[in-house]
């Protein structure tokens, strides 16, 4: 089975950025917790202090879809980042090791 990695590239909303960076935690730990997670870190962009980063990587692309329908990504992701969001890009890629 081919493992997934995903990039997630958000930009916040101008004075969103305090209520983003304070969900954040929640979310890499509750991710991190996932069966099919392997990896799950966030990256502030230098040039860019509205912008970060997300690494994430993943069993396959069907840990990925199971990451996207537990609680804590409906919660904190759709419910709670992505409406304090300018911007928000995903990027899969197959990781052929």
């Amino acid at each position: 089975m081919t493992e997934l990695l995903v990039i997630a590239k958000h930009t916040m909303k101008k004075g969103e950025e305090d209520a983003v960076l304070a969900v954040l935690p929640r979310l890499i730990e509750a991710a991190r917790t996932e069966p099919g997670n392997l990896s799950f870190v966030a990256y502030r962009q230098l040039d860019d202090e509205r912008t970060y980063v997300l690494l994430e990587r993943y069993k396959s692309r069907e840990a990925f879809a199971a990451h996207q329908q537990t609680t804590h990504f409906k919660e904190l992701v759709l419910e709670q980042i992505v409406p304090r969001l300018d911007n928000r890009v995903l990027e899969l890629h197959d990781v052929n090791d």
